[in-house]
């Protein structure tokens, strides 16, 4: 009976030896970590997540990579972190089209591509007015220049977008319904497309970001006509807003961390440190001042109002543009 209890005793402590590697191997984040960015290259996504990423991989101690995934307005790739493994491993850096295109699939009568409820918000990093941009030779000097003209011309100048119901569509959706007016919208797959057919000249304006085109702006090749917040922004200080020109209207376009619903409580808790460090980085802080934008911070809980909040007010704007094809 002793030898046997001895036995036991010997077993049991060899198998607890072992689990320790494997416990403290499976510590997060064991492996690199993906941050999938739901547009094409040189969006506000890519430009927000691409220094996030490298911060908050220097805060996790493990690389965190950047896919970038365009696609349906950005719904392909949400939707792909949407149905991902809840383990923290596969990330979402969504602009605010997240809370507009489950709505606008049902104003389409089309299966949702993906719901709110299965996307914990982690954290928000930035929050910057639209803009309605031009190419420099264009003959509109001022937003009164460009209205007078698409009035004049009803269906003859064209916007850009990053696809319909996106966060470079609905700002403009709001200008038309504001203003009485008919533009001819032309989605592509992502901001940055959308930007390099305005300076090829495929397309006439469009509404986005500053830091998807302050470094053209600031090369003497596009210009601001006017933008959707709520004052005059530091980066474009000379730029009235459409409330200062008469046209109530206003539009904000955020950028923040999603992971897939039912991640694990420990492992947000390493991203919402990782996430506030960054914001905190000063590397990442001058990459976005750069850009033309700055941190706007929020953590979990103040995130997740803010998302509810945004979710309601763009699902009654999305029923009010209606169906768009």
């Amino acid at each position: 009976m002793t030898q046997r209890r001895e036995f036991l005793q010997l077993g049991a402590a060899t198998l607890a030896a072992a689990g320790l590697p494997a416990f403290a191997q499976d510590a997060y984040p064991s492996k690199p970590v993906t941050l999938l960015v739901p547009f094409p290259p040189g969006g506000v996504a890519d430009t927000v997540g691409r220094p996030v990423a490298e911060a908050m991989g220097r805060a996790l101690g493990q690389t965190m990579v950047v896919e970038n995934k365009g696609g349906a307005g950005g719904g392909i790739g949400m939707a792909q972190v949407a149905k991902s493994r809840a383990d923290g491993y596969s990330l979402l850096m969504a602009l605010s089209s997240i809370v507009v295109l489950p709505e606008a699939d049902k104003v389409l009568k089309r299966n949702p591509m993906f719901t709110l409820d299965q996307l914990k918000p982690v954290a928000r990093f930035t929050a910057d007015p639209t803009a309605l941009v031009v190419r420099a030779d264009s003959p509109w000097k001022t937003y009164q220049d460009f209205i007078n003209h698409v009035k004049a011309k009803p269906g003859q100048v064209t916007f850009g977008s990053s696809g319909n119901y996106g966060t470079m569509h609905v700002p403009m959706e709001q200008l038309k319904v504001a203003t009485g007016t008919f533009m001819l919208h032309v989605p592509y797959t992502g901001a940055g497309p959308a930007v390099l057919a305005l300076l090829s000249g495929q397309v006439d304006a469009l509404s986005t970001g500053p830091s998807s085109v302050m470094q053209h702006v600031r090369a003497g090749k596009l210009r601001v006509l006017a933008h959707w917040g709520e004052g005059r922004l530091a980066a474009l200080p000379d730029v009235p807003s459409f409330k200062e020109l008469g046209v109530p209207i206003s539009y904000s376009q955020w950028a923040g961390l999603f992971a897939p619903a039912g991640t694990p409580e420990p492992v947000l808790a390493r991203l919402r440190q990782a996430a506030k460090a960054a914001s905190e980085d000063a590397r990442a802080r001058q990459a976005l001042a750069a850009a033309g934008t700055s941190f706007q911070y929020q953590d979990t809980p103040e995130f997740e109002r803010f998302v509810q909040a945004d979710a309601r007010a763009m699902t009654a704007l999305v029923q009010r543009i209606g169906r768009v094809e």
